[in-house]
């Protein structure tokens, strides 16, 4: 067989350049293989990316199997093209035959498309082997390429502490490995829709991180991209940061940068999630092209602002400009109806996962049901299907059921399902009180007495009520009789007030669920020293007096502050927009969104 020179400027390896079909590619690969250019290292590559590209799995073996002694080089290139062809398998195989091969041992090259693989499909054992081996086959194990490498796998895998660890190794981190960092903590905080089963709680330290890191890569003078730009406006949506996610889109606006599927989900659920659903739908009928992803995050966006009837008019139109609706869609529609009453539609929509899309229910289906059945006051029904259900229950299915049945009265279901809540979670405090202020509600003060003590006994204290709201930018933390603000005399001078004003247009402090033990005038100020009273408080005298004042709390809201809330956006003629950790209420003129219903 007659050899030729293997230069990349061969006019055979000049047509793989530009080859693009199949059967041109057949006619490359025969003339390589009768000129002898296939013997060579670096035409056999290229043939086998091509190969990788246009012919079958089978067909690109073959041809690697027909390579005398391949070189370490040859296996990195086919190991790096199948990662990306998703066939991991098949890559793994050929790094088991590096192992075995007498004279080969993996490079700096081999492992980075591994990683990449075994991230991707979460496979966190043999991960951790592979990293073993870095260890055991490379002089100078941690290059930037494999910190990165095992950033990215880490990450991935859900252990970005240990991900960070290794980016912070890395020297003058590139746009590539900033990205991974920040994409890794924004997944970390923004747990998915469908994981959540409707709730908003996220994980606000990795958010804050997104954003301190980000800060850190501007001073390093990376320029970010859309991806940076993603995880950016995901925490910030995360936060309620609204200030900063407007700034992040006026960059994307500035520099040109393309406001893709992945982009406008993002600014869709930033806007949602700050309370401006206007600018939400504004984003959402500008976006040049929409998916699944950009319905999805417009549908739940109308859905935790109590706007039911809307989200499923758009879930209808979804369906007929022909895009498919996936679990998170559904999920979203049953949110929808829980939020507003719709019993009946959304069992209906419960039903059409299998009998319609061909899905399997997951067990969030299952939580927002029993949330929307509680919620309509059919508790029994709503346990029935706990205890019928597939699989195992989660404590947010039995916190569910705590709730409607504190709601609607039924003390044998709440108990049962707090005796489930302290299996899963003996040390959530919310529990206990869930069940406690039902018992407070009936005047049953022994029953209070006897799950306070329980607390005390297992060591628990009660989570304190925490708000955060954003004035000039700047975003301002407050907890439950908090003077560690600079303004604190201030502010609760205003307090003062507006408890005054409240008294003078007939608020009657609901103090029923308060404390049993203290005096009925203490139980009225603990009441207005909620976190989110001095929120509003210290909006009032640092914010423009047209603004909206925007809201994020981390407890549901209650009865008390609901209600004076509605009354406070009266008096002071200002919306009032509160985030609660599951949903919206818009205050404004003496009124609620929610109608009363949450």
């Amino acid at each position: 067989m007659r050899t030729v020179s293997p230069t990349s400027d061969h006019p055979i390896l000049r047509l793989v350049q530009k080859c693009k079909t199949l059967d041109t590619f057949r006619e490359i690969h025969a003339q390589m293989i009768t000129t002898g250019l296939i013997l060579h290292t670096y035409p056999a590559s290229r043939i086998l990316l091509l190969s990788s590209t246009l012919a079958t799995l089978s067909y690109t073996m073959t041809i690697f199997n027909q390579v005398p002694n391949p070189s370490i080089f040859l296996y990195n290139t086919l190991i790096s093209s199948l990662t990306q062809k998703d066939h991991a398998q098949v890559a793994l195989s050929l790094y088991d035959q590096i192992l075995t091969h007498p004279n080969l041992k993996p490079n700096n090259y081999t492992f980075p498309s591994l990683f990449k693989a075994f991230g991707a499909h979460q496979w966190f054992r043999h991960g951790q082997a592979l990293h073993a081996h870095v260890l055991k086959f490379l002089y100078t194990p941690y290059d930037n390429f494999i910190q990165a490498s095992l950033l990215n796998f880490y990450s991935r895998c859900g252990r970005v502490g240990i991900g960070r660890y290794f980016f912070d190794q890395i020297t003058e981190p590139d746009l590539a490995t900033w990205n991974s960092i920040l994409s890794a903590y924004a997944r970390n905080s923004s747990v998915s829709f469908l994981g959540n089963a409707g709730h908003l709680d996220g994980d606000t330290s990795s958010s804050l991180e997104v954003l301190n890191l980000f800060s850190d890569m501007q001073n390093s003078l990376v320029e970010p991209s859309e991806v940076t730009l993603v995880a950016v406006i995901t925490a910030c949506a995360d936060l309620g940061a609204l200030s900063q996610g407007i700034w992040a889109h006026a960059y994307i606006t500035r520099k040109n940068l393309s406001i893709n599927h992945f982009v406008g989900t993002a600014l869709i659920t930033l806007y949602a999630n700050s309370g401006c659903l206007r600018l939400a739908w504004q984003l959402f009928y500008q976006l040049p092209h929409r998916d699944t992803f950009c319905f999805n995050a417009m549908i739940r966006g109308l859905a935790v602002h109590g706007l039911g009837h809307h989200a499923l008019d758009l879930f209808e139109t979804m369906k007929q400009e022909g895009f498919v609706p996936d679990d998170v869609t559904i999920l979203a529609v049953m949110c929808a109806c829980s939020h507003v009453g719709l019993v009946d539609e959304g069992r209906k929509y419960f039903e059409s996962i299998t009998s319609i899309y061909g899905l399997e229910p997951k067990l969030e289906h299952y939580c927002c049901l029993v949330d929307l059945l509680g919620r309509g006051g059919l508790v029994k029904e709503a346990e029935e299907m706990v205890f019928t259900m597939p699989m195992k229950p989660n404590a947010i299915l039995w916190r569910s059921l705590l709730g409607a049945a504190r709601v609607h009265g039924n003390l044998e279901i709440g108990e049962v399902a707090l005796r489930k809540l302290i299996e899963l979670e003996p040390e959530t405090s919310g529990n206990y009180v869930l069940l406690s202020n039902m018992y407070a509600c009936m005047n049953r003060w022994d029953d209070v007495k006897r799950v306070r003590q329980l607390m005390k006994d297992h060591g628990i204290d009660k989570t304190p009520g925490s708000s955060l709201v954003e004035v000039d930018g700047s975003m301002h933390e407050f907890l439950i009789g908090d003077r560690s603000h600079p303004l604190a005399e201030d502010i609760y001078l205003k307090l003062e007030e507006m408890n005054i004003k409240l008294q003078e247009y007939g608020h009657q402090p609901r103090t029923r669920e308060v404390l049993f033990d203290i005096e009925e005038e203490d139980k009225e100020d603990a009441l207005s020293y909620h976190s989110e009273r001095l929120a509003i408080a210290f909006a009032l005298i640092a914010s423009d007096s047209c603004a909206p004042i925007r809201i994020i709390k981390n407890l549901r809201v209650c009865v008390d502050c609901h209600s004076s809330t509605k009354l406070l956006s009266l008096i002071y003629k200002r919306e009032i927009v509160v985030r609660d950790r599951t949903r919206f209420h818009h205050f404004y003129n003496g009124t609620c969104s929610c109608l009363d219903y949450w």
